[in-house]
Parts: structure tokens; C-alpha cells; sequence
């Protein structure tokens, strides 16, 4: 794929706008406030976003700083299994708390979809590169979708644009970002069971 310098532009802007931290702070939120159905659900997906989405974005920059990283996307797939044994741990205690804590199924749902999903991607990781910003552009969608309104999915327009930037970008090819975004979009299939 060619690219122009405006192009390039659109797509690391695109990129850093709904990079997974931010799709997970503005989504879990949503999630718990789907879930309690009233404001008291807000904490809890707080907690699911502190826990899915600011520690491992956190994770990543201490090491950024350590010089370990160039910068947050990690292009290097062989550096990102302790990333991703970051967020299991993260999401894991989460989850935890919210178990003790009472909280209302959807998030805790939402939050065992999501370790499932980070479980695929580091399995998935460990021989192949896979977009996890196209799996959480994607998973978000999807699980709010199942829990709030399915007219939600029409931000399925938004995970297209986030596959479109990594592409652009040359973080991934096509088939990395398609198959991050169709395990992200599973997630939701964790509602089916409950």
C-alpha cells in the first residue's frame, strides 16, 4: 500500500484516537452503565477500564520509558508476551474485585470476554502478529451491542477505520488486522452463554 504524507497522517491520527485505552475507557463505562442500568454501574466499568485498558497503556509506557519500546504499538510481536501477561493479571484481578464486590453481571461478563480474548491473542501472538487495536475496536462494539442497544454495531464503522490506520501505517497487514477484529467481535459470543 502507498502511502502519501496525508494519508499518513489521517491514519496515525485515527490510530492514536482510538487506540485501545481509549475505546476501553469510553466503553467499559458504557458497559457497566448497561449493566446496573443506572448510574451505579459507572464505578464498576471504571474498574473494568482502569483494569483492561490504563494498566496495560501504563505497563506499555514505563517500559516505553525504560527505552525497552520505541513507542506505545509495540511492532515487535516477540517483545509483547508480557504485555499481555500484564493485562491477564490486570483483568484477572478485576474481575476478582467485582466478584466480591457484587457487581452486576454484564461488566464482570464483559471482563471475563475480554481475558478470554487476550488469552487468543497471546496464543495467537506467539506465532503471528495480530492487531490488538483491531480486536478492541472490535470486542467493544460488540459486547456494548449485547448489553446496551445493537445499534451499537454501527461503530463497526470506527473498528473498519482502526483496521484501515494499522494498514496504513504498516503496523499490520490486512489479514493481521481482519483477524484481530473477528476474534474481538467473539467476545460478544460470551453473552450467549451466560
Amino acid at each position: 500500500m502507498t502511502t502519501t504524507a496525508s494519508t499518513t497522517t489521517a491514519a496515525r491520527a485515527v490510530t492514536n484516537m482510538f487506540q485501545p485505552r481509549n475505546v476501553l475507557v469510553v466503553g467499559m463505562s458504557g458497559i457497566g452503565l448497561a449493566a446496573a442500568g443506572d448510574w451505579t454501574g459507572l464505578p464498576w466499568g471504571l474498574l473494568g477500564a482502569l483494569c483492561a485498558g490504563l494498566v496495560p497503556a501504563g505497563y506499555i509506557e514505563w517500559q516505553r520509558k525504560r527505552g525497552t519500546w520505541g513507542d506505545r504499538h509495540v511492532v515487535d510481536r516477540t517483545q509483547r508476551g508480557p504485555i499481555f501477561l500484564v493485562i491477564l493479571a490486570s483483568l484477572g484481578l478485576g474481575a476478582l474485585v467485582m466478584v466480591l464486590g457484587h457487581a452486576p453481571s454484564g461488566i464482570l461478563v464483559a471482563m471475563l470476554a475480554l481475558w478470554a480474548m487476550t488469552v487468543v491473542l497471546l496464543a495467537v501472538n506467539t506465532v503471528w502478529k495480530i492487531s490488538v487495536d483491531s480486536a478492541v475496536a472490535s470486542a467493544v462494539p460488540a459486547l456494548l451491542a449485547v448489553v446496551h442497544s445493537p445499534w451499537w454495531l454501527a461503530a463497526c464503522l470506527l473498528t473498519a477505520a482502526v483496521c484501515w490506520s494499522r494498514v496504513a501505517l504498516t503496523y499490520h497487514t490486512v489479514a493481521q488486522t481482519v483477524a484481530g477484529a473477528s476474534c474481538g467481535a467473539v467476545t460478544a459470543a460470551a453473552f450467549l452463554v451466560t
